[in-house]
């Protein structure tokens, strides 16, 4: 059982101790938010982008940008900081993004949109992330 903020959650039943309903419905659920409803779709402050449940730092806020899609969107993740994995559940083939800590929900990558010289959008929910200001 996790004891502490350190320690991550082992059960379903501790995450959700840990998160917020919406929270947990996104991170644990892999559940979406409403577009144009999350608190960092048009932030611009400069810092880490962490996770929400685990606190590992996923995308620095320079490779964030606007792709008027409703949801933050960054170009790239830290190495190491995601795992991509398929995902088939609107009949469709999607890449799904998960923490690479904790496994929590992010969102969906997409590539060959053109929006960006990595020609890569990582569309993540604001409840999977916090940002982490810089000092």
């Amino acid at each position: 059982m996790a004891t502490n903020d350190t320690t991550l959650p082992t059960t379903e039943d501790e995450w959700r101790v840990r998160l917020s309903p919406d929270e947990f419905r996104v991170l644990r659920q892999a559940g979406t938010e409403a577009p144009w409803s999350g608190e960092y779709v048009d932030t611009k402050t400069e810092g880490t982008y962490d996770c929400r449940a685990c606190g590992a730092a996923l995308y620095p806020s320079d490779y964030k940008f606007d792709s008027h899609c409703g949801w933050p969107s960054f170009d790239d993740a830290i190495p190491g900081a995601i795992k991509e994995i398929e995902d088939r559940s609107l009949g469709m083939a999607r890449v799904e993004i998960r923490c690479a800590r904790c496994d929590s929900h992010l969102g969906h990558v997409f590539r060959g949109e053109h929006f960006t010289a990595k020609n890569t959008r990582h569309c993540v929910n604001s409840l999977s992330i916090r940002l982490e200001p810089k000092a």
